[in-house]
């Protein structure tokens, strides 16, 4: 069914509570670590150091978050009971096609990633969600879910992973059109295997980038794996016309990010360093850190695990739903959402939430006319 999909479409129980609290504290550099080992090696991320004032912090409006209650309950139950579950932090990731440095609502967003962090097992989960994906947008109005960001920027992007998924996400971070140009510079670029299918797409987009930019570029000549600068892999990022249209360009941006990870492993201090200051100017998040540069020499102990698209390639439908376009029809959201968090959460025998089961109902009865 994917092939329908049309070429438009485009992260001790036994502790007494004095001992809890010591602990979570402790491991709030922890968390700051791989926070940051990912904001600084996936390249859409990036290090706030609070000193600066060359990046755009946002002091999210978590009232507007939508946080599914039920999810709510379940996570304070599962850490007062200390189950593994608590040792998991979810982060968006969005990438805006935004040339001005407006990071912000009125931007579709082309690129939308749930990065999972395994704080015990320093295991990272990509899962991207296709941008025409058609979801309650976290007000109870159906369209592509890129829309939410347009609509209401990262505050309503969230609620709208949120509601869908059954996740608890209250951070973000959104890279603007020049921040993974310059972040793959700055690590001197990554090594990525580019087919004969995706030499001339990826030049084409090359020269698109290059006239707006007004910069020169350098083409690609022949395939193989070779190393790509940051204008190169951007362009690598964008191509959407070979075999697997938008699925498989979700999946080179996923593929991206784990070579920069790759890379910035064997990075020195001082080269994140330059990658940070490089892409600074580029992003806008929630997050915030205090002199964190000094820990990112740990950034070998962290690995990507598992990387896929939602929703999941025997549960989803391209089908064209009147005038909301051509959409990816998740055929059972409440299934995919099962498969979503038994990929996530392992140790856990999930079952959605009654708001997850209500959407999916909806989706399934605003697109039965159109399958």
């Amino acid at each position: 069914m994917d092939k329908q999909v049309q070429d438009s479409q485009e992260e001790q129980q036994n502790e007494n509570p004095a001992d809890k609290k010591s602990r979570r504290i402790k491991n709030i550099p922890l968390l700051i670590v791989e926070v940051c080992l990912l904001l600084i090696a996936v390249g859409v991320m990036y290090v706030v150091v609070t000193t600066t004032d060359e990046v755009e912090r946002k002091t999210i409006d978590k009232e507007k978050i939508t946080i599914n209650e039920e999810i709510a309950e379940i996570k304070q139950q599962t850490e007062e009971t200390e189950q593994t579950v608590k040792g998991y932090y979810n982060i968006a990731l969005f990438g805006v096609d935004s040339r001005n440095g407006d990071l912000g609502k009125g931007n579709r967003s082309d690129t939308i990633i749930i990065a999972s962090i395994n704080q015990d097992t320093k295991e990272i989960k990509l899962i991207s969600v296709f941008r025409d994906t058609f979801l309650n947008l976290g007000n109870d109005s159906y369209n592509k879910c890129n829309a939410a960001y347009a609509q209401g920027g990262p505050e309503q992007a969230i609620s709208m992973l949120n509601a869908n998924l059954d996740l608890d996400i209250t951070d973000y971070v959104t890279v603007g059109f020049g921040g993974l140009i310059d972040s793959v510079n700055a690590l001197g670029g990554i090594e990525m295997e580019v087919t004969n299918a995706e030499i001339s797409h990826l030049n084409n987009y090359q020269l698109t980038m290059a006239e707006e930019l007004n910069v020169d570029y350098i083409p690609v000549e022949h395939s193989g794996k070779q190393l790509l600068n940051g204008m190169q892999a951007t362009a690598y990022c964008r191509i959407r016309y070979t075999k697997g249209d938008d699925f498989r360009r979700a999946e080179r941006q996923r593929d991206v990010l784990m070579a920069m990870m790759e890379k910035a492993k064997r990075a020195s201090v001082g080269e994140l360093t330059d990658m940070v200051n490089a892409i600074l100017p580029e992003v806008e998040t929630s997050l915030g850190v205090n002199d964190i540069l000094s820990v990112l020499g740990g950034v070998a102990g962290y690995s990507v695990v598992t990387s896929d698209g939602f929703p999941f390639e025997d549960n989803r439908a391209g089908i064209n739903v009147g005038s909301k376009g051509s959409c990816v029809v998740p055929i059972d959201l409440e299934e995919n959402v099962i498969e979503l968090h038994s990929i996530l959460y392992p140790e856990t025998d999930y079952k959605p939430s009654k708001r997850v089961t209500g959407i999916s109902d909806e989706i399934e009865s605003l697109t039965a006319e159109y399958r």
